[in-house]
């Protein structure tokens, strides 16, 4: 497998160049759209991610929203905060194109499971973790695989079988898939985790939590989620 991914960034990187050279006409047009709607924010939304290793990086798409408050400080709500020229590019997945950025710095691929947020890094099980071992992909197996109707576990189970089987021939299906659903626009929406609950207070909420992996406890022992994990488990272990 570790052959075969290092061809595949060498590939992707390569892929990725020439299509920057292609569409950045589009992402400027887009950028520009954005600041005429909304002149106080910046073209680009950045967040930190957690990529290949556990290594965290920040993710590149162009900004879809506001600012969380409006200029008499008062809190809007997500719809409130969509830019009409946001709703655009969410629907027609323009947002993403600048992931292109972190497929040329060796951070993402096209293929591979979804980047998380960094805050989630503790709550995975030893099993799920392994999604981890592949860089994370602008497309994945669980994107095509049903995306906004999945649970979390369902999307985990799905990371899994792909880093299980990952090769040419799954990443190009999973290509041609999203390729596909893009056209079709099925299984898309304004935000991908919209129907989701943050996946920490998910995991915190559950009951049943397999053992957490050790490094992830060494790293983050003092961390709220820990804490309250450690906390459930004893309550459940007192009943």
């Amino acid at each position: 497998m570790n052959h075969y991914l290092t061809v595949k960034m060498g590939v992707d990187k390569l892929a990725a160049l020439l299509l920057l050279l292609l569409i950045w006409p589009l992402i400027l047009v887009c950028g520009i759209l954005i600041k005429i709607e909304d002149s106080t924010g910046p073209i680009f939304f950045l967040q930190e991610r957690v990529g290949r290793k556990n290594k965290t990086f920040k993710i590149y798409k162009l900004r879809s929203m506001r600012a969380e408050k409006d200029s008499n400080g008062n809190p809007l709500t997500e719809r409130e905060r969509l830019l009409t020229i946001g709703l655009i590019i969410r629907k027609l997945s323009l947002d993403e194109m600048p992931q292109l950025i972190n497929i040329l710095r060796g951070e993402m691929s096209f293929i591979g499971p979804r980047p998380l947020l960094v805050n989630y890094l503790p709550c995975y099980t030893k099993k799920e973790i392994q999604r981890h071992n592949v860089n994370p992909g602008i497309s994945g197996w669980a994107q095509v695989n049903g995306r906004n109707s999945l649970n979390w576990e369902e999307r985990f189970a799905l990371d899994i079988e792909y880093i299980e089987k990952v090769s040419f021939s799954f990443d190009f299906k999973i290509l041609f898939l999203t390729i596909v659903k893009v056209i079709k626009r099925s299984d898309i929406s304004e935000n991908e985790e919209e129907n989701l609950e943050d996946f920490d207070n998910y995991r915190v909420n559950q009951w049943q939590v397999e053992e957490l992996p050790k490094a992830m406890v060494n790293i983050y022992g003092n961390s709220v989620i820990i804490h309250a994990l450690n906390q459930l488990k004893q309550e459940r272990a007192n009943e």
